[in-house]
């Protein structure tokens, strides 16, 4: 274990898709916060990375190669994390994908896929990591990273929708399923980011030169907005201290949570434009 000193210090904390974006600065910021970070990613190189950087903080990190979407493969990964490192403490279901495009362009493997990770990979973490926090008795905390998008109905984005609405739902359910245990569940919204998301997002029916020029006007907007995805990582440790069970970070995000619960219908009315 680390002994370096913070909130999280001497804590085990593992985190999916944490070779860029939130993912990685969230691995940064708990590891400058004392902890020992468990970092896995589809792309081993970029989860070592990863670790590199924080190991230059002096903090301990280990790497490891995660399709999330494979079942049986982050049964073995938690199994070797559980045998090398022990129960984490706090785990971290941040890997996903983007996605968009009409539903009758998607195929049926990009549903597989979609699913897959965005829905699949946050279901086998929780519950492969979450049996083991409580059968230790003394709680630990869950973190699901979901979207705006789950309370924000927008044509065009309705696979991705789909599997981050019933994250989100998920992670309701499972807060009220572990509470006895003292074992913690947060779902984080985070709104207009800054990351590569955009960049590799796969949309239905377009051909790879129609998707590259759309997907580049986006990720003009994402950059102009300038959010960057150490503040969400910032908004997730904010969430484990304080017990949070919703969080929308950005200001968007935050809007659209009110606007959902307050006025669905006029929610509803702008998901029929045609914004992404």
């Amino acid at each position: 274990m680390s002994t370096a000193q913070g909130d999280f210090a001497g804590q085990l904390v593992s985190i999916t898709g944490a070779g860029s974006g939130i993912g990685r600065e969230t691995a940064l910021a708990f590891a400058r916060e004392g902890a020992e970070v468990v970092v896995s990613d589809v792309d081993l190189a970029s989860a070592e990375e990863t670790v590199a950087l924080i190991a230059q903080s002096g903090a301990v990190a280990h790497a490891y190669r995660l399709d999330v979407s494979d079942h049986a493969a982050f049964e073995a990964f938690a199994l070797r994390v559980l045998a090398e490192h022990g129960t984490p403490d706090i785990v971290v279901n941040n890997a996903g994908i983007g996605f968009g495009g009409p539903i009758f362009d998607v195929t049926q493997a990009q549903i597989d896929r979609v699913l897959g990770i965005n829905l699949r990979g946050v279901i086998s973490g929780s519950q492969l990591f979450g049996k083991h926090m409580v059968a230790r008795g003394i709680g630990g905390h869950i973190v699901n990273i979901a979207s705006m998008a789950a309370y924000s109905p927008q044509r065009s984005l309705s696979l991705y929708a789909t599997s981050k609405a019933a994250v989100f739902m998920f992670s309701d359910v499972l807060r009220a399923e572990l509470h006895a245990a003292g074992v913690g569940v947060s779902t984080i919204c985070p709104g207009v980011v800054d990351t590569n998301i955009i960049r590799t997002t796969q949309i239905a029916g377009l051909s790879e030169e129609d998707r590259l020029a759309k997907v580049g006007r986006i990720d003009k907007l994402y950059k102009r907005r300038g959010f960057t995805p150490d503040k969400v990582a910032e908004r997730i440790l904010w969430a484990v201290k304080k017990n949070k069970s919703v969080v929308p970070v950005t200001l968007e995000a935050q809007l659209g949570y009110r606007q959902y619960r307050f006025a669905p219908w006029l929610s509803r009315l702008i998901a029929r434009l045609d914004l992404f």
